[in-house]
């Protein structure tokens, strides 16, 4: 058997990962783009800060190719696949042939048109090693930055480069801060500690609509001056070898609880992908690491056979992020629509969201520990009358399972 991996994070080492877990002996072949050894894409921001290094990035040791038998192909692009001759063309020409293939092209920068934008020198992205060392060296202490977006991407962009420029303002047309994954309440809270911790400041409601070099004119005529320009307004899902070779394509490729693509023998997982989120029963994109490396160990153990012959299925996924700022962390897991229990503090926000006898969603903030409990009941679909909800609304332990869950539980666990 003859294996593919077109990408080289989270999906492709959950690849690689599931299929030696069946197949010990085939050889994998990894094409990526990038030249670099896998890492993990979410550490870039504190590799600005100084909270890490390169070496620490990475999201396996440097022995992980060779004992995994896989050529690494790294700094290499796939420009076409050809399902019916069952070959991937790579940018200088060559063809390598596959028996079973793997997308996991991720994700790209979104750069809208904005009129006058192309005229800006100093304009980055911030989603790649090389993105940020590229950030990091256009940077003075004397910088006026200017980054759009207030997500997650935006917001890391600004804690990275905290204290290595003059200023840092974050525009966004949402009227909050993180607007894909806080409501307006703990996303104040958030805010309010971002900047009492920090120089950044925000313009919230407004957008850019047109740019010189060096200034943004927002759609409320406010004028914004700046030396260097982070693009962090979302990501596009990069598709386009799957629906060039034929296949299903919606906002991102389309895959089943098996990770199969519509095309026969290749698969797909992480963020160029989306799947079906069991808190609305409905399809989007979830680009989120612990997804993707999930969909990606799934294509790897059912491209190699199964387990006994016996498909693995992922069909629990959900949205959850794992994140902080400044010291402040926060899990968001789950949708946030049914019945809302909220408990607030100063610095510590909890929401539960609670749908059809089944947690559906939390928002945390401050106190974290032992979040993973909740993340397993949305993704088990556990009743909460199954449970001493009550006290896991206070405090997550295992005291609030029965006897033979928390038996279970620990099973599992090791």
């Amino acid at each position: 058997m003859k294996y593919v991996i077109i990408g080289n994070s989270a999906a492709a080492v959950g690849c690689i990962e599931g299929i030696r877990q069946i197949d010990r002996e085939s050889p994998i072949t990894l094409i990526a783009s990038e030249p670099h050894h896998t890492y993990s894409r979410p550490l870039i921001s504190y590799l600005l800060c100084g909270r890490t290094d390169e070496e620490r990035m990475k999201y396996r040791p440097d022995s992980f190719y060779e004992e995994n038998g896989v050529q690494a192909l790294l700094g290499q692009t796939v420009t076409a696949i050809d399902p019916e001759k069952k070959t991937v063309s790579l940018s200088d020409g060559e063809q390598i042939s596959y028996d079973k293939l793997m997308v996991a092209t991720g994700s790209r920068p979104f750069v809208p048109p904005i009129d006058g934008l192309d005229q800006v020198k100093n304009k980055f992205t911030f989603m790649t090693l090389d993105d940020a060392h590229a950030l990091e060296n256009a940077l003075t202490p004397s910088s006026r930055v200017l980054i759009m977006g207030a997500g997650l991407i935006g917001l890391k962009c600004a804690e990275g480069i905290e204290g290595k420029a003059a200023s840092i303002t974050v525009v966004d047309l949402a009227d909050h801060i993180l607007p894909s994954i806080l409501q307006p309440e703990p996303a104040a809270l958030v805010q309010k500690y971002i900047e009492s911790h920090s120089s950044i400041r925000f313009v919230l409601g407004d957008a850019a609509a047109r740019f010189t070099e060096n200034t943004a004119v927002l759609k409320s005529g406010k004028e914004l001056p700046f030396d260097v320009l982070c693009v962090c307004v979302g990501v596009r899902p990069n598709t386009a070898l799957i629906s060039e070779a034929g296949g299903a394509v919606g906002r991102g490729i389309t895959v089943n609880e098996k990770s199969e693509t519509s095309l026969p023998d290749i698969y797909a997982g992480g963020d160029c992908t989306e799947c079906h989120d069991i808190t609305i029963d409905g399809t989007r994109i979830l680009a989120l690491l612990p997804n993707a490396y999930l969909q990606g160990e799934t294509a790897g153990i059912n491209m190699a056979g199964g387990v006994n012959g016996e498909e693995k299925l992922f069909d629990t996924a959900i949205p959850l992020n794992a994140i902080g700022f400044f010291g402040l962390h926060m899990v968001t897991a789950g949708s946030y629509d049914g019945e809302v229990t909220v408990q607030s503090g100063e610095d510590s926000y909890r929401l539960f969201a609670v749908k059809d006898g089944h947690l559906n969603g939390f928002i945390l903030i401050g106190d974290v520990a032992r979040a993973g409990i909740y993340t397993s009941m949305i993704r088990t679909q556990r009743p909460i009358d199954s449970v001493d909800f009550e006290l896991l609304l206070e405090k997550p332990q295992l005291m609030a399972f029965t006897r033979a869950d928390r038996k279970e539980m620990l099973a599992k666990a090791h």
